[in-house]
């Protein structure tokens, strides 16, 4: 097991022994959800960034759902990646969900019943929200280990949905907060701006650079079979004819 997945490892089971995991379990594998979720949410409500921002992106996973349902409550729009790309992404606007249905319009299921699918190219996003298993002070990130939110990243980028300035944040527990250092990064994976916990605010002033679009090199006939959005994508490069 290589450094990253010894990293994952020992955070998860950190979540697990302390108790702090919660449903859907086992954690291991996923983005894990955590006691304090919506404490976190909240934490992130109150970032200048959150404020200022119109449209949020967010991931589809378990512990980033009060902070989709808390896009929607604040009347903003939200872009929700659908799990694993396949069936691309989701806008759900808030003025389009019933106010009785904005908790359910938050889960994977009601952001299908309630969203219209949007392409990256028609959408401009204020703030990129990541789910994450660890990341550290400095921002560097680790995810479940598969590059679907760092590809999700190069995507926006790629389509002009994402601005090299556009804030990225994560919300996790505190202990999956580690020290500087700690989380080895590549030129694909996307750090994090900002962290916030149940208990603190992270500014990490990250000096990693960020991707500035797709590397199709390492894009696979699998992946454009199993990801429409990249047959589209790579498309649109040909015929504007972009190497």
């Amino acid at each position: 097991m290589d450094i990253k997945g010894q990293l994952r490892r020992k955070v998860w089971e950190e979540l697990m022994r302390r108790g702090v995991a919660r449903f859907p379990l086992p954690i291991y594998g996923r983005i894990p959800n955590f006691i304090g979720a919506e404490v976190a949410a909240k934490r992130l409500s109150g970032l200048r960034e959150y404020r200022d921002a119109d449209v949020v992106f967010c991931n589809p996973d378990s512990p980033q759902r009060p902070v989709r349902e808390m896009v929607l409550r604040d009347g903003k729009t939200l872009v929700m990646a659908t799990p694993r790309l396949r069936k691309g992404l989701l806008v759900l606007r808030p003025d389009k969900v019933p106010s009785g249905a904005l908790r359910t319009a938050s889960t994977i299921r009601g952001a299908f019943r309630f969203g219209r699918p949007v392409r990256p190219w028609e959408i401009r996003v204020d703030l990129k929200v990541v789910g994450s298993v660890a990341v550290a002070e400095d921002g560097a990130r680790l995810g479940k280990g598969h590059g679907y939110s760092d590809l999700e990243y190069a995507i926006l980028v790629e389509c002009g949905a994402l601005g090299p300035d556009t804030p990225v944040v994560t919300t996790v527990h505190d202990l999956q907060v580690l020290p500087a250092g700690s989380i080895p990064m590549t030129d694909h994976d996307v750090p994090v701006d900002i962290i916030t916990t149940p208990t603190r605010t992270v500014r990490t002033g990250t000096r990693y650079a960020r991707p500035r679009g797709v590397d199709w090199s390492i894009v696979t006939d699998d992946m454009v079979r199993d990801m429409p959005i990249l047959a589209e994508l790579r498309k649109r490069k040909k015929k504007a004819g972009r190497p």
